[in-house]
């Protein structure tokens, strides 16, 4: 069995990060983070599921005899994508028929037996309609007695479309913008995303059929994050995706093409998408998972001398009021030493949304949620709030998240900011590079949503 050595140094300003304010607290909660970032890494995670003796091939728990597969291919789409693809690259070499992933703009890596192929995200581009083509292409070459590895995660909505016959990219474009900025969440979002594509929904791996079908990801919880929803059964309708749009008042604003098709899915039930995969030899192997992050963060903390305590990997909301919690948290803990007493690390995951307003600054939601978490925590002392997006790039910026202590508003009133005013104008990014506060990573290889530690000290 391979393995991967382990790569420290994933957070690049880090010695920025810790010059200013709890410098000691800031560096132990940049490590918590590092750890868990690392302990999602799904390339690691792929060879602990995925090794080659010889001619047999070990799958979770599953033997193939290779001389007894037609042909092998690995088709993939995410930001969390090609660690897996580079770990079946290294694991299956030449016995890869055809290879095509398709990963975020500005993954420069490439590999010997599987190509690698650039696209928009988080709004998606021409390069994501030629690789959502290329992917069915492929998918229909696969045969009986043919094995496919898909590598599907977090992204993938984005970066592959197969928009149906008489809708534009322009048109989900619109989509894409308006959804992300709505305030609905990932469930919502991606409801509306699978009826308008030929890809999601369960119909990859419908087109994939007859061969076998392993699809490696981030999660195995659908009703969690349902990422690899290219390779699951669908359990949303076009009644549900016409809902989400009336919901959040875009029904009007999106492009009359996309009315027409949702309205037509619902009157013709030949379009929905696949609601069970009853019949087609395909199973799902998770790689990495908001758990591993959050259990590898927590491992950390131990090691450094915190009680750890995972709150939950599935916290969601609206930023700023999850940041405006955890200051209230600390608060308590400071004060009275409750629910748990300092040193601690309290350590989270999940996503969480932030509805924009008509006049928008730069930022994130990551971002967004440290500065909640400063107005509320006010001055006080020994205590460190850490906030990122674990695939690198938080909203539409190419900034990781953001790091802020008991120090962060008396800065912000020295630099003229008003903390309130920027979150009303959802301008993060501008608040936290003023101070020095935004934390930068590049992709880092992984994308189990979000990772957040509220460090309180002695």
């Amino acid at each position: 069995m391979e393995t991967l050595p382990l790569k420290r140094g994933i957070i690049k300003n880090i010695d920025s990060l810790v010059s200013h304010g709890e410098s000691d607290i800031r560096r132990d909660a940049l490590d918590i983070i590092e750890a868990g970032i690392l302990g999602a890494d799904p390339g690691r995670g792929t060879l602990a599921k995925v090794w080659r003796e010889g001619e047999r091939l070990f799958v979770d728990g599953k033997t193939y005899e290779l001389n007894r597969i037609k042909n092998i291919y690995v088709l993939g789409a995410g930001k969390g994508s090609f660690p897996i693809a580079e770990a079946l690259d290294s694991i299956l070499g030449e016995r890869i028929r055809e290879g095509f992933v398709v990963v975020k703009k500005g993954e420069k890596r490439r590999l010997q037996h599987i190509e690698i192929f650039e696209a928009g995200h988080p709004i998606p581009d021409e390069g994501s309609v030629i690789g959502g083509r290329r992917l069915l292409e492929v998918a229909a070459r696969a045969q009986a007695g043919d094995l496919v590895f898909a590598a599907i995660t977090g992204g993938c909505s984005a970066l592959v479309v197969a928009p149906p016959a008489g809708i534009q990219l322009t048109d989900i474009k619109e989509l894409t913008d308006l959804l992300l900025s709505s305030g609905a969440t990932i469930r919502e979002i991606n409801a509306v995303r699978k009826h308008l594509c030929n890809l999601k929904g369960g119909r990859l791996v419908a087109a994939i059929h007859p061969a076998e079908t392993i699809t490696l990801t981030l999660d195995t919880t659908p009703e969690g994050m349902p990422w690899p929803d290219m390779c699951l059964a669908d359990p949303s309708t076009f009644q549900d995706a016409i809902t989400v749009l009336k919901h959040y008042d875009i029904w009007d604003r999106v492009a009359s093409s996309i009315r027409s098709y949702l309205e037509q899915g619902l009157q013709n039930p030949s379009m929905e998408t696949v609601k069970t995969l009853e019949g087609i030899n395909s199973r799902v192997i998770g790689v990495a998972s908001p758990n591993s992050a959050c259990e590898a963060s927590a491992r950390r903390a131990e090691e450094i001398g915190y009680t750890s305590v995972i709150l939950s990997t599935t916290l969601h909301g609206e930023s700023a009021d999850l940041g405006i919690f955890f200051g209230g948290v600390a608060r308590e803990i400071l004060t009275r030493q409750r629910p748990f007493a300092p040193p601690c690390a309290l350590i989270s995951g999940g996503e969480t949304t932030v509805k924009l307003s008509t006049c928008s600054g730069i930022g994130g939601r990551n971002q967004e949620l440290v500065l909640g978490f400063a107005k509320e925590v006010g001055t006080r002392e020994k205590v460190v709030c850490v906030s990122v997006d674990t695939d690198g790039t938080d909203g539409p910026t190419e900034i990781a998240g953001g790091i802020a202590d008991g120090y962060t508003i008396a800065r912000l009133q020295e630099a003229g900011i008003e903390v309130a005013e920027i979150l009303k104008r959802h301008d993060s990014s501008t608040a936290l590079r003023t101070l020095g506060d935004t934390i930068i990573t590049g992709h880092t290889g992984t994308n189990v949503m979000d990772l957040r530690v509220l460090v309180v000290g002695k």
